[in-house]
């Protein structure tokens, strides 16, 4: 019987979905901002009030749907005030929001959705609402050309999420997802493995979110998509570019008994973060800088899906989303920033000695964790291999103020208060499967890509000057050359049409 839980949470896309006819009927900009405000927050009052009576109710209910809503509400009320600040005095604000508006309903339509039609319908309908906001200013034509690009990926990966979802239907005999999750883990109890049509829709699964994710090779349009609004911005990489790592958390029982879809987000996902990785650090631009990192962040994420390790992934996805939206919506303070940084006494440049060491100090931290938790919690078992990657992310902070002991200190507190983050994103996964089974050299290949990226960004650090750093500077400034190759493909296959007018750039702000 449905909870009083899933009729709030089916609220939240009716809220934003509402306000479209106000907005559609109003002609000044105060009246048709009104109604999305008002949306905005309305929906963040309904999902508190969704968690309260979560609480209350003390029934199982979809706590993954209601942290991504709680996620989604609130990235929704800070973007709708930002953008009618930003785009004041703006043509075509109306345009916007109802862009937005469609944008934010079919979103929270994706992450409260029972129904796996209903999921991916909502999936396809907010890549194209967000292909009008990333066309806002359509005399720009670099917009349309990214644009073009993001629409071709997006169309295969909706390719692949509609040939997945005709093969989960069609095994499990209903639409329903929880339907569809009973079937594949009566699958697994009667013979310990899928057959070939879930086998197969775990491996179109995986490619739809690599696509939608922006990894490679189809990558570049995440990358260039710097003509459009900051808020714009803000949304994508906080808010729609995660709903890759959304859907894996929502089907972590089949793609844990899938090694081939497991193998694929590991190698594509691993390869991305490295490369992207090495590719942030030749940017200057803050925004171009946070668009790779959001590639490389993305890349972690299917790795850690791969590995099985959903509570990191959640905590991750979770984290990266905030962390993004503040990131793109004061990136217009990054220079008086650099002007405080470059009022501050500059410390000594760290050697491949302090990085080596920084590493060793992270191992000692992370058995001192170890041991401190086993002392307090002997029988609860924990995420070894979550672990060790944070310790290898985490090192530097072992250098932190000139002085190991202080660096140490701060390096287990942030270990321990992860295991605390583990708990709570092992709550609200549930029944997710916390160890899953996946082939032993996918771990062995995560843990060699995350070390050889820390070792390598540590020769480059200690040694700019070096031959390797010469090397692999140019490389890593054209982006190893690997978006050129989808893009003559892409013109090649559907050339993009450009802008008749002759574009004018007073007064734009990008």
């Amino acid at each position: 019987m449905p909870t009083v839980f899933s009729h709030l949470a089916a609220l939240l896309p009716w809220v934003y979905a509402l306000a479209l006819l106000p907005a559609t009927c109003s002609r000044s900009p105060a009246r048709f901002w009104l109604p999305a405000r008002v949306a905005a927050h309305l929906g963040l009052v309904l999902v508190l009030g969704a968690w309260l009576q979560a609480a209350l109710d003390g029934r199982d209910n979809d706590r993954l749907g209601l942290a991504m809503a709680g996620l989604v509400s609130l990235l929704a009320l800070v973007i709708v005030e930002y953008s009618r600040r930003y785009l004041e005095g703006e043509p075509g604000q109306r345009r916007y929001v109802l862009s937005l508006l469609g944008t934010l309903s079919a979103v929270a339509t994706v992450v409260t959705a029972g129904d796996l039609w209903l999921l991916v319908g909502a999936w396809i309908v907010s890549s194209l609402c967000l292909h009008q906001l990333l066309t806002f200013y359509p005399d720009r034509p670099m917009a349309l050309v990214v644009a073009h690009k993001k629409f071709l990926a997006s169309r295969l990966a909706d390719a692949c999420m509609l040939l997945a979802t005709l093969l989960l239907v069609r095994a499990a005999g209903g639409s329903s997802l929880e339907v569809i999750l009973e079937q594949v883990s009566t699958r697994l109890q009667a013979s310990a493995a899928l057959g070939w049509d879930l086998h197969l829709a775990a491996v179109l699964l995986a490619l739809a979110v690599i696509l939608k994710s922006a990894q490679l090779p189809v990558h570049g349009w995440l990358i260039q998509v710097m003509e459009a609004p900051t808020p714009v911005s803000a949304l994508l990489h906080a808010g729609l570019v995660n709903l890759g790592g959304f859907l894996l958390l929502r089907f972590a029982p089949l793609i844990s008994a899938a090694p081939p879809a497991q193998t694929l987000l590991v190698v594509i996902g691993g390869l991305t973060a490295v490369l992207a990785a090495l590719v942030m650090m030749t940017r200057i631009s803050i925004k171009v800088r946070l668009a790779w990192s959001t590639c490389a962040q993305m890349g972690f994420m299917l790795v850690e899906c791969g590995l099985g390790l959903y509570e990191l992934a959640l905590v991750h996805l979770l984290a990266h989303s905030l962390y993004k939206a503040h990131a793109f919506l004061a990136a217009g303070e990054t220079v008086a920033q650099a002007r405080h940084h470059a009022l501050q006494p500059q410390a000594p440049a760290i050697g491949l000695g302090g990085f080596l060491l920084a590493l060793l100090l992270a191992a000692v931290g992370l058995l001192l964790v170890q041991a401190a938790w086993q002392l307090l919690l002997p029988g609860y078992a924990l995420p070894q291999v979550a672990l060790v990657i944070l310790a290898i992310g985490l090192a530097p902070w072992s250098l932190r103020q000139g002085s190991w002991l202080y660096g140490l200190a701060m390096f287990s507190l942030l270990l321990g208060a992860y295991l605390l983050w583990h708990q709570a994103a092992a709550w609200i996964l549930g029944a997710s499967p916390a160890h899953a089974v996946h082939p032993p050299y996918l771990t062995l290949l995560a843990l060699l890509l995350f070390a050889a990226l820390y070792l390598l960004q540590a020769v480059i650090l200690a040694r700019p000057q070096g031959a390797l750093v010469g090397r692999l500077y140019t490389q890593a400034f054209a982006g190893f050359y690997l978006d050129e190759h989808f893009t003559r493909l892409t013109f090649r296959l559907w050339p993009v049409r450009q802008p008749q007018s002759t574009p004018s750039f007073a007064g734009d702000r990008p």
